[in-house]
Order: C-alpha cells, then structure tokens, then sequence
C-alpha cells in the first residue's frame, strides 16, 4: 500500500488495524483519526467505567491516545490493537482515580462479595422502577445510575462484557487478569444489577452509556491538535 500520501478519504479504503497502525507509525493524521473513530467508544466506555465522570472520561481517552501514539512502536500484533488501548486506557484511568482519592482498589483486587450497603443500591424500589409505558430513555438512565453503583471492579468487566461485548478472554487481556475472575465478576455484577431492576437490564444494555457524534468529534479533534504539537502527526 503506498503510505506516501493520505486523504482523509482514504480511511474509508483503510479497513484493517494493520494498515491503520503502518500508516500510524509514519505520523499521518488521517491514520490516528481512524483508529480513534473506531475505538473512541470502547475506550470512553473504559475509562467512564471507572472515574464515573464523562468530562474526566474523555480526558482520560485523550491521553491514553497520546500515550498509545507515543508508543505506537512497541505495539505487537500478539494482542489486538483493541485490547492494547483498552489497557492504556484503563491505567490512564486508574492513575486519575488514585491522584484524585490517594488511594484505589486496583482492577485486579479480590473482591469476593459487595458491602451490604453498596448492596442496598441494587434493592428493588417501586417508587424507583419506570413505569410499564415509560420510554426506552428512562430505564437506560435507570441502568447507567444502577452501573455507577457498582464496585470498582465489577463495574468495568461488565461495561467491557455486556456493553461492548468484549469476549472473556479479551477482557482478561486487557484488564491483566485471570479469565475465570472475569467471568466471576461479570456474572456477580449482573446479579446485582438484577436484583434492582428485574428484567430490564436485558432490555436496555445495548444502549447504556451511548456515545454521541459530538462527544466523539470532540475527542479525536482535542487529541489530534496535542498530537500535531507534540510532533506526533503531520497534517
């Protein structure tokens, strides 16, 4: 493939991480772009999973790019590109979190059960649950409040299971942890999730944390002007 010029319509042809990773690696900008076009979801997912803010989320996306650029690289193909991001994006994250709080419970920390009153969250309220004829809108609000509440842990293998429906053994991967941890955690946060909402979390998962054109446009436009001054891209 000839990397010596490339049009933003380019990208449209530019269907593999491969091609998108070779064209990376010589700074074209249309190159980052596509790469964060395709994963910008996925990774804000990540990071919202465990800061819980979406102006910090997308900062945490923005760096963890920055990071990734730098050390695009070292990159190896015995990964996905996916769950190498994933990765950076998830300790880009946690960094926030611990320099905010001082301290964290690390991904990986045993967390063999709930606290009663963080179980208490997840207890069915009547005055809580939407109506029979609510709209869609309002039990994908009910399910993102009822995902905030769940422990640090728990929480991100299920938005990257359930909400990204990654596979067990690219969550592991990304997370560094065993597969049968993550398959423990996910089926302990959908309990949870459950006991509070019934049979709407079937329903409304596909659509929990949705990710809007603006919030993306704004993401890859932020990251690509840091990467051009730090003379990671050309134009």
């Amino acid at each position: 493939m000839n990397t010596n010029a490339v049009k933003a319509g380019d990208i449209q042809t530019v269907h593999t991480d491969d091609e998108l990773i070779a064209l990376a690696r010589e700074g074209h900008r249309h190159a980052f772009e596509g790469i964060m076009r395709r994963y910008n979801q996925l990774l804000f997912r990540t990071a919202r999973s465990i800061l819980k803010i979406d102006g910090e989320a997308e900062e945490a996306v923005q760096d963890a790019y920055l990071r990734a650029w730098r050390a695009m690289d070292t990159f190896r193909a015995d990964s996905k590109l996916s769950t190498w991001l994933v990765r950076i994006t998830a300790n880009e994250a946690l960094g926030r979190l611990r320099r905010r709080h001082g301290e964290i419970i690390p991904l990986d920390a045993a967390m063999l059960c709930a606290d009663p009153e963080t179980q208490a969250h997840f207890v069915a309220d009547p005055t809580d649950q939407p109506e029979s004829t609510a709209m869609r809108e309002e039990v994908r609000k009910l399910l993102e409040n009822r995902i905030d509440r769940l422990p640090d842990a728990y929480r991100t293998v299920f938005m990257l299971r359930a909400v990204q429906e990654m596979s067990v053994e690219e969550v592991a991967g990304a997370l560094r942890i065993p597969e049968a941890t993550v398959r423990t955690r996910f089926f302990r946060a959908r309990a949870l999730l459950r006991e509070g909402l019934a049979g709407d979390i079937d329903v409304a998962t596909s659509d929990a944390f949705s990710f809007d054109g603006e919030r993306c446009d704004r993401i890859v436009e932020r990251t690509l002007e840091r990467a051009h001054a730090e003379g990671l891209i050309r134009h």
